[in-house]
């Protein structure tokens, strides 16, 4: 299992891992950014913990949803 890790990271560095690497970095920046503003936001309204588990819930339950159409190699 841990081969199978070690494989996918270093393909992914290398830029063989999906067929456009571009589509992936354009997709995790929307994640990204998605999730920096609902911290954002709910940081002004509660306390910081509180803000980044929402934020962190929020942006991880949005991810598979940007990665669905990611094509591999």
């Amino acid at each position: 299992m841990l081969d199978m890790v070690k494989a996918s990271i270093i393909l992914f560095f290398q830029g063989k891992l999906f067929q456009n690497p571009n589509d992936v970095i354009r997709q995790l920046a929307i994640g990204i950014g998605l999730t920096v503003l609902i911290f954002l936001v709910f940081a002004k309204f509660t306390g910081l913990p509180t803000a980044g588990a929402i934020a962190g819930f929020i942006g991880g339950a949005v991810q598979p949803a940007l990665f669905k159409n990611l094509k591999f190699r």
